[in-house]
């Protein structure tokens, strides 16, 4: 028996609501305790029990956020390459996740317990995966060095979601990516 579709209307109901639920998550400098759901539905045009429908928790809202983001930070990598040289694809890449950084920064202890502190995360081997074809990119053209491992350069992004964008946040993650950047490349 085939599940009846969703309808048209329920879809963009849906997209609304994360769309008002992540600009809500960045406006309060990354937390999402003080984003009242109430106001995301009313900003997104539906009821409360429509946000519910969709997301019956907060928890579950943010999780979508997370899998939706993520996704995204993943499928642009071989996009970036193709219209950017490697070194210039991967700084690129490296700022659309130093943006996502700044939204994970209030929610990450919902996204960890969630993901058993990564362990259980989906998205781990894909994402991983999205920085080694940077990386190999950047090594056959000589621009990056050769041999890096795509888990280690993630463990230098993770200070991302630590930066708070209330203190500097966005300028602080620009400086360290610049130093991560450097030390992955062939030549200063």
């Amino acid at each position: 028996m085939n599940p009846k579709p969703t309808r048209r209307d329920a879809l963009d109901n849906r997209e609304r609501i994360l769309t008002v639920a992540r600009e809500a998550i960045a406006a309060s400098s990354g937390t999402s305790h003080g984003v009242s759901l109430t106001a995301i539905a009313k900003e997104a045009g539906v009821g409360i029990g429509t946000l519910y429908r969709h997301f019956p928790t907060r928890e579950a809202l943010i999780l979508e956020l997370y899998r939706h983001d993520i996704q995204h930070l993943i499928d642009r990598a071989p996009v970036l390459l193709t219209d950017h040289p490697p070194l210039m694809a991967l700084r690129l890449w490296f700022d659309e996740v130093a943006h996502y950084g700044r939204l994970k920064y209030g929610v990450a202890e919902v996204i960890h317990a969630a993901t058993d502190g990564g362990a259980d995360d989906e998205y781990f081997a894909p994402f991983v995966a999205a920085i080694a074809l940077l990386l190999k990119a950047g090594a056959a053209d000589g621009s990056l060095k050769s041999g890096l491992d795509p888990e280690d350069v993630l463990l230098q992004l993770s200070v991302l979601w630590r930066l708070d964008p209330a203190r500097d946040g966005e300028a602080r993650a620009g400086r360290i990516l610049d130093l991560i950047v450097d030390g992955l490349r062939t030549a200063p």
